[in-house]
Parts: C-alpha cells; structure tokens; sequence
C-alpha cells in the first residue's frame, strides 16, 4: 500500500514538474509550453477564420474537428493541473487553486463548449466565448501576469472609481434631462435616455448624435466634459500606479536573490541558472537584470572595506598598498 502512494506522489510529482515547470531551462517541458501557446494561438486564429462565411462553409468539417481536438486537450490539462495542485506550495488545497485566477480562466475556456454538449445553444454565441482562450496565455506570459495580478490588488480602487463614474453618471444624465428635456423630449426625454450622452461624455469618447442644444445644456456640458477628463485619468492612475508598484516589488525580489547568490562572494554555475529562471518568470530584460547586478556588485565591493560593525573604512592591510 505504502509503494502504491509513493509511486502516486512521484508521479504527480513528475507531472507537476512537466506542466508547471520550476526548471525553466528542461527542454520537455519548454516545449510542451510552445505546444500549448501555439494550440492557444490557433484557436483564437480559427475563432476569428469562423466568422467569415465563406471560410467556414467550405472548411467546417476541419473547423468542427480541430475544435474537438482543442477541446480533449484543454479538458486533459485542466485536470492534470487539478491533480498536481497540491504539489504547487502557493495553494493549500485543490479548491484554493480552484479559485485561482488562473484556473478560473482555465475554466472558462473549455466551459462554453462542455456547456454546449447538454444545452444546445446558437453556435455564434460559442464561438464568441471560445475567444476566453486567448485568456490562457496569462500564464505563458509575465507582462500579462503582472497586469493581472495589478487588478487583483486593486480590486478595492477600481471598484471606487467604477461607483464614482457610475454617481458621476446618473448626476450628468439628470442634470442634461432637467436642461433639455423640452428643447430635445427625443433625445432627453428622460433620464434613462440621456445616460447615452452623459457616458459618451465622461468617458470623453463624444460620438456627437447627441448635443446639447440650449445654453444652459451647453453650460453643463461643457461642465461634464471637464469632469470627465479627471475621471478618464483615474483608473488610468490606478493602473501606473498598480503597475509601477509590482515593477518595483519584482526588481526588489531578483535583487534579494542576487544578494543571497553573492553570500558566498561569487556567483557560481547553478545560481545563475536559478537567477536566469528568476528573471523570465518575472518578466525582466536582462537590460534590468544586468543594472541590478552591476548596483549589488558595487554595493557588495564598497561594503566590502568597512567595518560592519561602525561603517567606518578599514585600514589596509601592510605590503598590500603601491
């Protein structure tokens, strides 16, 4: 019995390794990964080919088959990662990688299609939501994690600036109903209609099938317009600020390994391989890289000839001076 958990352990140990690759220099499960962003690649190509007619007529056999095909695949990797969940040290259990969001977009990807096979539903509403796939290459790219991770974070400002534009809203739609509802009972005629034009306006995207035509319409319009600059630029804010902040924490972290690979005063073999792997999974130029390393090394040097108990420089040593 006991043999029979071991060799379950070391093969979703084994597995673990292939799809989540915490070796990123193998070459098997390099190129796995390749396999599935170019599966991923074609499906969005075949989404897109799908919508014109004339293409799908003539090739729909091979568009039917390729999609069952994409589909087997993505089912068998979305529960290869359920099973090896608990070999990942991030997730607790299988439900907390469950709620992930990676493997929510894991879900979503294969869900239209599996949701299909019990209720039928209008093929062009499937191939629509077949286009979540694109979502999957979140977890090939880093840029993507980072952009990702950044609205997880600021899940809470993102909600307070949506609740502001949606106040902002119904507040510029009153206020053009109370000023133009007589002039334009077409386009203003009640609040409802005229939140067209106050979110054409605050979004600053100003479509002009609907203007203000009074003076005090054109008043507060102009007054909206205004407004709506400052709250195009809020969640554009939230989202350098977001992103600046994970930057920083991601060249604080190659930092921290670097230092750690320098304890022992140099760098050897094995550490740069780890530092290389660290480096792509946080997605950093090896521009940035280098400058992290050249700061540490002059940092290490200068600290290097001072006493670390007072920071005072140490004398030189006797014969070693010009």
């Amino acid at each position: 019995m006991s043999n029979t958990i071991s060799e379950h352990k070391i093969l979703r140990a084994r597995l673990y390794w292939w799809l989540e690759r915490p070796d990123r220099s193998a070459t098997g499960p390099w190129l796995l990964e390749i396999a599935l962003i170019l599966l991923i690649s074609l499906n969005v190509a075949a989404v897109i080919l799908e919508t014109v007619a004339s293409i799908y007529t003539r090739w729909h056999i091979a568009f039917d088959l390729f999609e069952g095909v994409s589909l087997v695949v993505f089912v068998a990797e979305y529960a290869a990662r359920l099973w090896v969940a608990p070999e990942d040290p991030n997730y607790k259990s299988r439900l907390d990688w469950i709620r992930s969001p990676l493997a929510v977009i894991d879900l979503l990807a294969i869900l239209p299609a599996l949701l299909y096979l019990f209720f039928p539903m209008d093929l062009r509403i499937l191939r629509t939501f077949r286009m979540l796939r694109l979502l999957k290459l979140t977890r090939y790219s880093p840029a993507l994690g980072m952009l990702f991770a950044v609205f997880e974070e600021e899940a809470g400002s993102f909600f307070a600036g949506f609740f502001i534009l949606m106040v902002m809203l119904v507040f510029a739609a009153s206020g053009a109903w109370i000023a133009e509802h007589d002039a334009q009972p077409e386009a203003f005629g009640s609040i409802p209609a005229a939140m067209w034009w106050a979110m054409a306006t605050l979004t600053t995207v100003g479509y002009g099938d609907v203007t203000p035509v009074t003076v005090a319409g054109k008043l507060f319009g102009a007054l909206i317009t205004v407004i709506g600059i400052g709250m195009a630029a809020l969640p554009a804010g939230i989202l350098a600020s977001g992103l600046n902040d994970q930057l920083h924490r991601r060249r604080a972290r190659m930092e921290r390994e670097f230092r750690a690979a320098l304890e022992d005063g140099d760098i050897c073999e094995d550490d740069e391989k780890d530092i290389e792997a660290l480096r792509k999974s946080l997605g950093l130029s090896h521009r940035a890289a280098n400058h992290i390393r050249e700061h540490i090394h002059s940092e290490t040097q200068s600290e290097a000839g001072r006493c670390k108990t007072c920071g005072q420089s140490l004398p030189v040593p006797e014969g070693t001076q010009d």
